[in-house]
């Protein structure tokens, strides 16, 4: 056995008289003990044995694998540098715990990360910034990508519709393992003079994009998560088209609706995913005050407000991103990084390594899987 792959598996208790092979003869004794390995582990173990290549391989390992992986979530952080692509994978103490990057994509400028779940996260290139609460007029096509930074694979989506205006993108897990959905909106060029909103879906099981015809809102922007079976995004503000002024939400049978905010809220507004419910971080610039809302009822708009708290490493800061993870969520200003633990109502400032870029960084959830991009 290569040694680089023995000191990825862990020790056993046994019995005197039982023996490794004893072990493997067993398959679902054998996933048991590699489920537990991280991915990096797992792509050299395929090499041990055709047994351990077809096993490792199999859907129902991956799987297994992610079920495992879903008790570490950790937080992965992409800061936009210019020069090299990088992801750093930071546990909930501000260590990190690796730093991925990621190839192919040094002439890239405009390169976005919009989500993870799964193991898998969606980047944009040109023509929109998603950190942006505005419509981006298209200059050059979108393109949107999937990738597996633990695999590195990456995979370019076809290009969808000629397009006036991008106005909203979106990715969807579901309902199998390996499946995803991409919801894009944008105004047709064929539409001119009137611009009116159009979406399509691109399915990762048929490969193609799929045009559903016009549709009454459209989101700000990239900015969204994943929840449930549900994709939400902030709808623009009438008065103001860079504050959230209601959400909109769609399954995975393309029923949309909208769901009301509990209050007047800011542009420096987030959806985020605590405590296995959709929540509202609401930050209030002049008094530097955050609510924290839970959604209790997203047919009746009802929301119960977690914890207000006053933020007081932020002043004259703008906030750039949050991820929630249990009872606490990351939070990142202009210049520093929080954990903010929604029980004990406290902050904790991190110290990320030094030469982090604080070029507009954000932060998402992280679960290492095997999933396939393809």
């Amino acid at each position: 056995m290569d040694k680089s792959v023995a000191k990825c598996i862990p020790k056993l208790s046994r019995r005197q008289n039982d023996s490794w092979s004893d072990v493997e003869t067993v398959e679902d004794v054998l996933a048991n003990i590699l489920s537990r390995l991280p991915v990096k582990c797992l792509i050299r173990s395929k090499a041990v044995s055709r047994l351990w290549h077809k096993l490792i391989s199999s859907p129902y390992f991956t799987k297994l694998h992610l079920m495992r992986s879903r008790e570490n979530v950790i937080y992965i952080l992409y800061p936009y540098m210019d020069d090299i692509k990088e992801l750093h994978l930071v546990d909930g103490d501000g260590v990190t715990t690796e730093v991925i990057t990621l190839p192919g994509f040094e002439n890239v400028s405009s390169l976005s990360m919009i989500c993870s779940y799964n193991g898998l996260i969606c980047f944009t290139i040109y023509p929109w910034f998603p950190h942006l609460y505005m419509r981006q007029p298209v200059e050059e096509d979108l393109e949107i990508l999937i990738c597996n930074p633990a695999t590195r694979e990456i995979r370019l989506l076809p290009r969808g519709s000629p397009a006036e205006q991008e106005l909203g993108i979106g990715v969807a897990f579901g309902p199998g393992t390996s499946d995803y959905r991409v919801f894009r909106f944008f105004s047709s060029i064929f539409e001119k003079p009137v611009v009116s909103p159009q979406c399509e879906i691109f399915s990762s099981s048929t490969g193609t994009w799929r045009g559903i015809g016009f549709v009454q809102q459209y989101p700000m922007g990239a900015n969204h998560v994943f929840f449930n079976g549900q994709v939400y995004w902030f709808i623009a503000s009438e008065e103001d088209h860079s504050t959230p002024g209601s959400i909109l939400s769609v399954d995975m049978e393309d029923n949309f609706k909208t769901i009301e905010l509990p209050e007047e809220v800011t542009a420096h507004s987030f959806l985020i995913i605590l405590e296995g419910f959709l929540s509202l971080v609401a930050v209030y610039d002049d008094d530097l005050i955050m609510d924290v809302w839970m959604l209790k009822d997203a047919n009746e708009s009802y929301w119960e407000k977690k914890c207000s708290a006053y933020i007081e490493h932020a002043v004259e800061e703008c906030i750039d991103s949050v991820a929630g993870r249990n009872n606490e969520f990351f939070f990142i200003t202009t210049e520093h990084y929080f954990i903010f633990n929604t029980d004990r109502t406290t902050w904790e400032q991190l110290y990320l390594q030094e030469g982090f870029g604080q070029d507009s960084p954000v932060v998402f959830t992280y679960t290492e899987s095997l999933l396939p991009c393809s």
